[in-house]
Protein backbone atom coordinates (compact mmCIF):
# COMPACT_ATOMS: atom_id res chain seq x y z
CA UNK A 1 0.00 0.00 0.00
CA UNK A 2 1.38 3.40 -0.60
CA UNK A 3 1.39 6.11 2.11
CA UNK A 4 -0.54 8.64 1.20
CA UNK A 5 1.57 12.28 2.02
CA UNK A 6 0.46 14.75 4.00
CA UNK A 7 0.91 18.48 1.59
CA UNK A 8 3.45 20.88 2.58
CA UNK A 9 2.69 23.58 5.19
CA UNK A 10 0.66 26.64 3.64
CA UNK A 11 -0.45 24.00 0.42
CA UNK A 12 -3.90 22.99 -0.36
CA UNK A 13 -4.38 19.69 -1.38
CA UNK A 14 -6.11 19.33 -5.02
CA UNK A 15 -9.90 19.45 -4.81
CA UNK A 16 -11.22 15.58 -5.78
CA UNK A 17 -12.86 16.42 -9.27
CA UNK A 18 -16.59 15.90 -9.03
CA UNK A 19 -18.44 13.15 -9.87
CA UNK A 20 -20.02 13.42 -13.84
CA UNK A 21 -23.73 12.94 -14.07
CA UNK A 22 -23.95 10.41 -16.68
CA UNK A 23 -25.60 11.90 -19.80
CA UNK A 24 -28.86 10.45 -21.28
CA UNK A 25 -29.54 9.09 -23.73
CA UNK A 26 -26.43 7.43 -24.13
CA UNK A 27 -25.91 6.58 -27.76
CA UNK A 28 -23.56 3.90 -29.93
CA UNK A 29 -23.65 1.86 -32.77
CA UNK A 30 -21.74 -0.50 -34.82
CA UNK A 31 -18.24 0.51 -36.89
CA UNK A 32 -19.89 0.91 -40.45
CA UNK A 33 -22.54 2.75 -39.17
CA UNK A 34 -25.58 0.73 -40.32
CA UNK A 35 -26.95 0.04 -36.73
CA UNK A 36 -27.10 3.43 -34.61
CA UNK A 37 -28.94 2.12 -30.64
CA UNK A 38 -29.98 4.78 -27.71
CA UNK A 39 -30.32 4.27 -24.17
CA UNK A 40 -32.37 6.24 -22.46
CA UNK A 41 -31.69 5.06 -18.68
CA UNK A 42 -28.42 4.53 -16.21
CA UNK A 43 -26.86 1.36 -16.55
CA UNK A 44 -27.54 -1.18 -13.58
CA UNK A 45 -24.10 -2.95 -13.84
CA UNK A 46 -21.03 -3.58 -15.72
CA UNK A 47 -17.53 -5.05 -16.21
CA UNK A 48 -15.31 -7.41 -18.35
CA UNK A 49 -16.65 -11.03 -19.06
CA UNK A 50 -14.64 -13.46 -19.17
CA UNK A 51 -16.54 -16.50 -20.09
CA UNK A 52 -15.53 -18.44 -23.20
CA UNK A 53 -18.52 -17.26 -25.46
CA UNK A 54 -17.26 -13.88 -25.15
CA UNK A 55 -13.80 -14.53 -25.77
CA UNK A 56 -15.25 -16.38 -29.00
CA UNK A 57 -17.84 -14.48 -30.45
CA UNK A 58 -15.97 -11.09 -29.95
CA UNK A 59 -12.70 -11.96 -30.63
CA UNK A 60 -11.37 -10.69 -27.67
CA UNK A 61 -9.77 -12.04 -24.39
CA UNK A 62 -13.18 -10.33 -22.97
CA UNK A 63 -16.16 -8.18 -23.39
CA UNK A 64 -16.82 -4.93 -21.65
CA UNK A 65 -20.30 -4.37 -21.11
CA UNK A 66 -23.23 -3.04 -19.49
CA UNK A 67 -26.93 -3.97 -18.52
CA UNK A 68 -29.87 -1.98 -19.02
CA UNK A 69 -33.51 -2.83 -18.86
CA UNK A 70 -34.99 -3.81 -22.21
CA UNK A 71 -37.12 -1.02 -22.65
CA UNK A 72 -34.32 1.54 -22.24
CA UNK A 73 -32.51 0.15 -24.89
CA UNK A 74 -33.69 0.41 -28.63
CA UNK A 75 -31.82 0.77 -32.41
CA UNK A 76 -32.71 3.96 -34.13
CA UNK A 77 -31.24 2.65 -37.48
CA UNK A 78 -30.91 -0.29 -38.54
CA UNK A 79 -32.09 -3.96 -37.75
CA UNK A 80 -29.68 -6.27 -36.38
CA UNK A 81 -28.59 -9.95 -37.45
CA UNK A 82 -29.61 -12.28 -34.60
CA UNK A 83 -27.18 -15.35 -34.06
CA UNK A 84 -28.38 -18.12 -31.08
CA UNK A 85 -25.20 -18.62 -29.63
CA UNK A 86 -26.54 -20.59 -26.42
CA UNK A 87 -29.45 -22.16 -25.37
CA UNK A 88 -30.14 -18.94 -23.01
CA UNK A 89 -29.41 -16.11 -25.46
CA UNK A 90 -28.49 -14.69 -28.39
CA UNK A 91 -25.69 -12.07 -30.13
CA UNK A 92 -26.79 -9.27 -31.82
CA UNK A 93 -24.54 -7.61 -34.67
CA UNK A 94 -24.35 -5.98 -38.09
CA UNK A 95 -24.41 -7.87 -40.68
CA UNK A 96 -22.03 -5.87 -42.60
CA UNK A 97 -19.31 -4.76 -40.50
CA UNK A 98 -19.79 -8.12 -38.14
CA UNK A 99 -19.28 -5.51 -34.98
CA UNK A 100 -22.27 -7.16 -31.94
CA UNK A 101 -23.93 -5.14 -30.11
CA UNK A 102 -25.20 -6.78 -27.63
CA UNK A 103 -26.20 -10.06 -26.05
CA UNK A 104 -30.17 -10.72 -24.64
CA UNK A 105 -31.55 -13.50 -23.08
CA UNK A 106 -34.14 -15.85 -24.58
CA UNK A 107 -36.38 -16.51 -22.69
CA UNK A 108 -38.37 -13.66 -20.26
CA UNK A 109 -35.41 -10.94 -20.91
CA UNK A 110 -35.79 -8.16 -18.45
CA UNK A 111 -32.31 -6.76 -19.41
CA UNK A 112 -29.89 -6.19 -22.47
CA UNK A 113 -25.96 -6.39 -22.11
CA UNK A 114 -24.24 -4.21 -24.59
CA UNK A 115 -21.29 -3.87 -25.56
CA UNK A 116 -19.52 -1.06 -24.18
CA UNK A 117 -16.73 -0.31 -26.72
CA UNK A 118 -19.88 0.55 -29.10
CA UNK A 119 -20.79 3.73 -27.18
CA UNK A 120 -19.68 6.70 -29.20
CA UNK A 121 -18.03 7.27 -25.95
CA UNK A 122 -17.08 4.28 -23.96
CA UNK A 123 -15.33 5.88 -21.13
CA UNK A 124 -19.00 7.21 -19.55
CA UNK A 125 -19.79 3.55 -18.49
CA UNK A 126 -16.62 2.03 -16.87
CA UNK A 127 -16.21 -1.82 -16.11
CA UNK A 128 -17.46 -2.29 -11.91
CA UNK A 129 -16.56 -5.93 -11.55
CA UNK A 130 -15.39 -9.10 -13.38
CA UNK A 131 -17.51 -12.36 -14.27
CA UNK A 132 -16.59 -15.28 -15.13
CA UNK A 133 -13.19 -14.61 -14.21
CA UNK A 134 -11.86 -18.30 -13.96
CA UNK A 135 -12.03 -18.61 -17.52
CA UNK A 136 -9.83 -16.02 -17.93
CA UNK A 137 -6.99 -16.38 -20.55
CA UNK A 138 -3.71 -16.95 -18.56
CA UNK A 139 -1.63 -14.19 -20.67
CA UNK A 140 -4.73 -11.73 -20.54
CA UNK A 141 -5.19 -9.15 -16.91
CA UNK A 142 -6.21 -6.24 -16.20
CA UNK A 143 -4.46 -4.09 -13.62
CA UNK A 144 -7.80 -2.98 -11.24
CA UNK A 145 -8.79 -3.81 -8.22
CA UNK A 146 -12.69 -4.52 -9.27
CA UNK A 147 -14.23 -7.65 -7.65
CA UNK A 148 -14.13 -10.66 -9.83
CA UNK A 149 -16.24 -13.56 -9.82
CA UNK A 150 -15.72 -16.94 -10.91
CA UNK A 151 -18.96 -17.26 -12.31
CA UNK A 152 -21.56 -14.39 -13.00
Amino acid sequence: MIAKSKPAAGSKRPKAKPTRRLSLPLKGGCHCGALRYGVTAAPKDSGYCHCTDCQKTTGGPTAVWFSVGTGSFSYMKGAPSIYKSSAWGQREFCSACGCQILFRPQKRARTVSVNAPTLDNPAAVPPRRHIYDSSRIAWFDTKDDLPRKTRS
